[in-house]
């Protein structure tokens, strides 16, 4: 699984003496494989350059270092700032590490990822993915330099000491991806359907953080409440994923959504008359 790429990822790397720094929204399993690396963890303020100047900074120029960042980020929707994070990485020495779960498929150039869609996978070091969400199966990789791939190979336990993928799960990603490249308008028209719901949310009075993509957070704060829009939605035929802490800071509770290229702007708009509904009967809109 990607869970279990980044696991092996970074328990492979991290050495004794190296330090794994996270963006503070990283996945939990980044955070995960960082805890159970012999190094050390650092965190950094949430797409803070200046914060991640200050860690780097406490940290001596012979250590191993290791940016680790989300491309597009889970539950906010959005991108890691390669732009302003990598060139402070460098600075210091740090490698960089992007795991794109969330990107591939949806950000970028025909939809190859977020380092892509800054014009800078020449200067990542690693690109991980998943394909349990794009690609519509399970599993997951990473891309890098060969001699750095066949290290991780061989020393992440993962990846030596689980199952290999099941050809049918390998022959649906082969598809997926085949999908990809042959209907490039369908990382259009999920970019264009993401765009029309955030603001159609946005315009309702909907509190929809700095997404820049298909994945919309609509924040509404209170727990209870929280609950309450997502029964209420679900009751009128709307899915969406609840998400309270610990998956969120708290008084941060959010309907966490996300659109597909195969939904219909007739769908799209009926949702958001539903979510303006049942908000202005809870209290939630003006």
């Amino acid at each position: 699984t990607g869970y279990q790429t980044n696991l092996g990822i970074l328990t492979a790397l991290v050495g004794e003496h190296d330090v794994a720094i996270l963006d503070q929204h990283d996945h939990a399993s980044l955070i995960d494989g960082a805890r159970l690396a012999r190094g050390r963890m650092m965190r950094f303020r949430h797409n803070r350059a200046d914060d991640l100047e200050r860690q780097l900074g406490k940290l001596e120029q012979q250590q191993g270092k290791l940016l680790v960042v989300d491309g597009l980020y889970s539950m906010e929707g959005d991108l890691a700032d390669l732009p302003a994070l990598v060139p402070v990485a460098r600075r210091h020495g740090a490698r960089v590490f992007v795991d794109d779960a969330h990107g591939l498929g949806v950000v970028g150039p025909g939809g190859r990822g977020t380092a892509a869609h800054f014009g800078m996978t020449d200067e990542v070091d690693l690109i991980m993915g998943t394909f349990s969400k794009s690609f519509a199966s399970v599993g997951g990789f990473v891309a890098g330099d060969e001699r750095v791939i066949d290290y991780i190979r061989h020393w992440g336990r993962p990846m030596v000491f689980s199952a290999s993928l099941p050809p049918p799960n390998v022959a649906a990603v082969d598809a997926a991806l085949s999908v990809m490249l042959e209907e490039p308008e369908r990382v259009e028209r999920v970019r264009a359907n993401g765009e029309r719901w955030r603001e159609g949310l946005r315009s309702i009075g909907f509190d929809v953080g700095k997404s820049e993509s298909p994945i919309v957070p609509v924040v509404i704060g209170d727990e209870v409440q929280c609950l309450w829009m997502w029964r209420s939605l679900v009751d009128a035929g709307v899915y969406t994923n609840c998400v309270l802490h610990p998956a969120v800071p708290r008084n941060r509770a959010l309907l966490r959504t996300s659109v597909m290229a195969t939904h219909e702007p007739a769908q799209l708009d009926r949702a958001l008359e539903l979510f303006e509904t049942i908000g202005k009967g809870l209290g939630l809109l003006g």
